[in-house]
């Protein structure tokens, strides 16, 4: 399995374990800021390999009604901030392909949602842009589909590619972790993340938002790495009771040292196996 590096930090291989973490989309620079401010300490006192998440756009909200974010402009502009002020490289989500090559001046790590990773076009304009790419595998994918995403990104000459599980539909409004997924979409070459918070979401549960249960998404990151996988995913806010997406799946930052120190602590075991 080859090796990305996303601004000098390595991902995959014999590596250790990388932390993406942030809130679920930007809600103000304030907010973002003090949120990367406090990664960033954490970070540096834990010795943690930290990849920074956010997004400027959030278009697949269940309702029209629902907080997106600042858009692109303002977005970018917040999220360049936080990579001068804290030297964190950062990632965010992109839903569109003409939105790549602002993106791609700005962001580390450019994600394509899962809800898109089939449009041939957003893929390919990815994978165009030279970057890491980060592709969630859709919930209504199995992971052996993903080597058709695969292929996609490699077609335009780019294998600067991470692959992530983030629970898989089962039935209405519900999603399951499959571990296996991580096992067989590391066969395709790549590093694999696992997406614990997105991973515990109930889509459209609450009507006109997703609910979820944010308990679960510490014990399946610890299944997770104990499995094998190279990096983990974790939305979180310092209020996620009062977050203006996921609010019901983010967990809170002051948990996110000692759930670390857990999947350090595993991952340790498990690479020494």
């Amino acid at each position: 399995m080859r090796t990305v590096r996303i601004a000098g930090l390595p991902v995959g291989g014999h590596h250790p374990l990388v932390l993406i973490a942030g809130p679920c989309v930007i809600e103000g620079r304030q907010q973002c800021l003090q949120t990367a401010g406090r990664l960033a300490r954490l970070a540096q006192s834990e010795r943690i390999p930290l990849i920074f998440k956010a997004s400027y756009d959030k278009a697949n909200r269940s309702s029209h009604q629902s907080f997106r974010g600042p858009g692109l402009v303002r977005g970018l502009e917040i999220l360049r901030e936080v990579k001068e002020r804290f030297g964190l490289p950062v990632m965010t989500d992109v839903h569109n392909d003409t939105d790549v090559p602002l993106v791609a001046q700005v962001a580390d790590v450019l994600q394509c949602p899962a809800f898109l990773c089939r449009q041939t076009d957003l893929i390919l304009a990815l994978g165009h842009s030279g970057k890491p790419v980060n592709i969630k595998k859709a919930q209504f994918l199995a992971p052996w589909d993903m080597a058709q995403v695969v292929a996609k990104l490699e077609s335009t000459g780019n294998r600067r590619i991470l692959l992530t599980e983030r629970g898989t539909t089962m039935g209405y409004n519900n999603l399951v972790a499959d571990m296996r997924s991580l096992l067989v979409m590391r066969e395709l070459g790549y590093p694999v993340v696992f997406d614990a918070t997105h991973s515990v979401q109930l889509p459209g549960k609450a009507g006109d938002k997703s609910g979820g249960d944010a308990r679960w998404a510490g014990p399946l990151a610890q299944g997770a790495v104990a499995v094998g996988c190279d990096a983990v995913f974790i939305e979180t806010h310092p209020a996620p009771t009062r977050a203006l997406s996921d609010a019901a799946t983010m967990l809170p930052l002051s948990r996110l040292k000692l759930l670390w120190r857990k999947l350090r602590a595993i991952d340790k075991i498990i690479s020494e196996i």
